[in-house]
């Protein structure tokens, strides 16, 4: 009888560390497609699939925008399916309201908009275990956060999100929002992204220990041209300088999302801006820390963000070409082990998906306990 109530408590034990196995991954410890493309819409998987996980590569990187009042269910559902069926990893950005395309401020967010969105996105079935979110954006401009830039509050809403976030899933992977690397410091309109960072970590001592990882905006600046040579911190180098100063506060490494990047096609012709990539991923962006690449934007509806795009008027430019043809890896990421993901249509449920998972319980086990399930099985 004893040894009954001892291996019913063993495999509860047992069951327990395999649910811990299930938190965040460093997604730089498996094989990682780091290309990507920053998308406006959910209906824009396909074309964002094809681009990323060509050449070899599988299981690339799509960044995308979601509003406060943009919680339509059915709508972001279908969303992860088809980031599932194409394999593509979605990289999630939280906003408040407010238009790309009209000259403004977005609103400052409130806990209330946290919360909604940690209740959302937690409803949501992720295809990848690793749920990455970025919280906001460009957060070191006046224009993107109610007028005035404002390190003490971000870095309590920071705060306060890794908390929710984590309290409804555990698999949440909570991203610092990108940073405009071009900003000066200006009083009451821009903070530049290092003191920015440096400022947020003053405001709550140990918040930037929290995250997960670092987003980058890693634009060509000045003017969204300079070449890939250039090391300025407001270049293509710049997530360079937020990973050091990032360790120089906490003393400790961090995954890094380039989630915005790219050349103008107005001072930069499309074969130099192809070459400037793969120059860029060949050396600034060659990083093993880097997570993701995925540069602003795939399609563009508008003027202002033209210039930057891989498909205009309804055309795969010649860049979108070139990116498509770069070698690519094929990434193997965590995947979410649910039902809703059936064996016919994702594979969800190898038996050795399965094995690998029993396994790992199975060796952080220590050896005292080993001895003791050896014995309590010997019955």
């Amino acid at each position: 009888m004893k040894k009954f109530f001892f291996l019913i408590l063993l495999l509860m034990l047992l069951i327990a560390s395999t649910s811990a196995s299930y938190a965040t991954y460093d997604p730089t410890s498996l094989p990682n497609n780091k290309y990507g493309i920053h998308i406006l819409f959910p209906e824009e998987v396909s074309e964002a699939a094809a681009l990323v996980n060509s050449s070899g590569g599988d299981w690339g990187y799509v960044t995308i925008p979601i509003r406060a009042s943009d919680k339509d269910l059915e709508k972001w559902q279908k969303f992860m399916d088809e980031c599932r069926r194409l394999h593509l990893i979605p990289i999630l950005r939280i906003a408040t309201e407010g238009d790309y395309f009209v000259e403004g401020s977005w609103e400052i967010p409130n806990k209330y908009y946290v919360i909604d969105f940690a209740n959302f996105l937690n409803s949501l079935i992720w295809p990848t275990e690793n749920r990455y979110v970025v919280i906001f954006n460009e957060q070191n401009r006046g224009d993107e956060w109610g007028g005035v830039p404002d390190p003490v509050a971000y870095a309590d809403i920071l705060n306060y999100a890794v908390n929710i976030f984590k309290t409804r899933s555990d698999k949440f992977f909570i991203i610092f929002g990108g940073l405009d690397n071009a900003a000066p410091n200006v009083a009451g309109e821009y903070i530049s992204q290092l003191n920015y960072l440096r400022q947020t970590e003053e405001a709550i001592p140990g918040v930037l220990s929290k995250i997960d990882g670092l987003a980058a905006h890693s634009y060509p600046n000045p003017a969204f041209s300079s070449p890939p040579s250039y090391r300025g911190q407001n270049g293509i180098y710049s997530h360079y300088y937020l990973e050091e100063e990032f360790s120089a506060i906490t003393g400790k490494k961090i995954p890094i999302f380039i989630t915005e990047t790219g050349w103008t096609i107005h001072s930069t012709l499309e074969p130099t801006q192809a070459l400037y990539y793969k120059t860029a991923f060949e050396n600034a962006w060659s990083d093993p820390n880097i997570v993701a690449v995925t540069p602003f934007l795939l399609r563009a509806n508008s003027v202002p963000f033209d210039q930057f795009s891989f498909i205009r008027n309804g055309n795969k430019a010649e860049l979108y070409q070139a990116y498509q043809n770069f070698s690519k890896t094929k990434g193997e990421p965590k995947l979410e082990m649910s039902k809703h993901y059936s064996t016919s249509s994702v594979d969800i449920f190898k038996i050795k998906d399965f094995s690998e998972s029993f396994r790992n319980s199975i060796r952080i086990l220590d050896n005292n306990a080993k001895i003791f399930f050896k014995w309590l099985l010997n019955l």
